[in-house]
């Protein structure tokens, strides 16, 4: 984390990007209009088109991150001059038109660290619009991949072990799946409560792109953290950076009754402890219970959060690996449950 922090805190300061009123290379035109260009430079985010180099903007990342294959993450959010973002009593984020939220996918030992893809999340007049652009070989540019692609990648996760997969560039219709509420696209990550703005950024780049900065309070516990709270709170807090953008009472899994919300959804039925398969199928692996309390081995949301079959697996997109980690943490958090609870 910080190292992706201090690469896009020197990647700012070059470009300029805490000059107010100045945007320099990004076409706000191109951004806040209709418009899919076929290559990422259109719209001018980085400079010289170096996806290590942003062309204005801020640096941010989340206390409890979205499991992507173990790929590292580099986000930044440009925003129009003159206007900002507004932190909600609720703790939503209120982005302006014209903002774009920039994230570049991966690995430190795959192509020397140059990233496989970079998704925009834009939002323009219709609504939040996301495209998934895909680099080139020679890493010049970026190509918009509105159907999505395998790319065949080769890393190791912290272990040691390495990994051989097909990393999936999700298509335009699984981004919209996976950012959906109440039919709308929105972002999944920035809330309050689990975003960190660059620390290296003063007081006055805050002001420029945040209308109350120190309203971002990230009280979510870093999940891999044992300091950061108990077990059950990191494995809640897992559970809903991966899984309640889908399910909860607004999301594209809001038919499943099984809402996994941080701090929203009480530990009950709704929240998978004693609560049976929505539908028969190979996604229950034959077990009763999505959780059943102390016994993680017979709760088939471990079950689906260890596989990688297409039919089977959850997420359904997003991942070609098993995350041993998180899936240790929540085995835990299961087996620590008492029986009779």
């Amino acid at each position: 984390m910080r190292r992706v922090f201090a690469a896009l805190a020197a990647a700012l300061l070059c470009a300029g990007g805490g000059a107010a009123g100045s945007l320099p290379g990004v076409d706000q035109a191109v951004v806040e209009s209709d418009a899919m260009p076929a290559k990422l430079s259109a719209f001018g985010l980085f400079r010289g088109n170096d996806p290590k180099t942003p062309a204005t903007g801020i640096g941010y990342t989340l206390r409890a991150p979205l499991f992507s294959d173990y790929t590292d993450k580099h986000r930044f959010i440009s925003i129009p001059p003159g206007t900002k973002a507004k932190i909600g009593s609720d703790g939503v984020i209120e982005f302006p038109f014209g903002t774009v939220l920039v994230k570049s996918f991966g690995w430190s030992d795959v192509n020397g660290g140059r990233p496989v893809e970079t998704r925009l999340l834009i939002r323009r007049a219709a609504g939040w619009t996301a495209l998934p652009y895909i680099w080139d070989a020679d890493g010049k540019d970026a190509t918009l991949a509105l159907g999505g692609r395998r790319v065949p990648v080769s890393f190791k996760s912290p272990d040691g072990e390495t990994h051989n997969i097909r990393y999936a560039v999700p298509n335009k219709n699984q981004c919209k799946e996976c950012h959906s509420l109440a039919g709308e696209i929105v972002p999944i990550g920035p809330k309050a409560r689990n975003f960190i703005l660059d620390p290296a950024a003063s007081d006055k780049m805050r002001s420029l792109y945040f209308e109350n900065p120190a309203a971002l309070k990230p009280t979510m516990p870093q999940w891999d953290d044992p300091k950061a709270g108990s077990v059950a709170d990191r494995a809640r807090a897992y559970l809903d950076v991966n899984c309640a953008h889908c399910h909860n009472p607004a999301g594209s899994a809001s038919n499943s009754g099984l809402f996994l919300r941080w701090t929203d959804d009480p530990a009950g039925v709704n929240f998978g402890v004693g609560k049976r398969p929505t539908a028969a199928g190979r996604g229950s692996g034959g077990m009763d219970f999505a959780i059943a309390p102390g016994d993680p081995a017979h709760s088939f949301l471990i079950y689906r959060l260890e596989s990688t079959d297409p039919g089977i697996a959850m997420p359904e997109v997003g991942r070609s690996t098993v995350h041993k980690e998180g899936a240790a943490l929540l085995r835990q958090w299961i087996a620590e449950m008492p029986k009779d609870g």
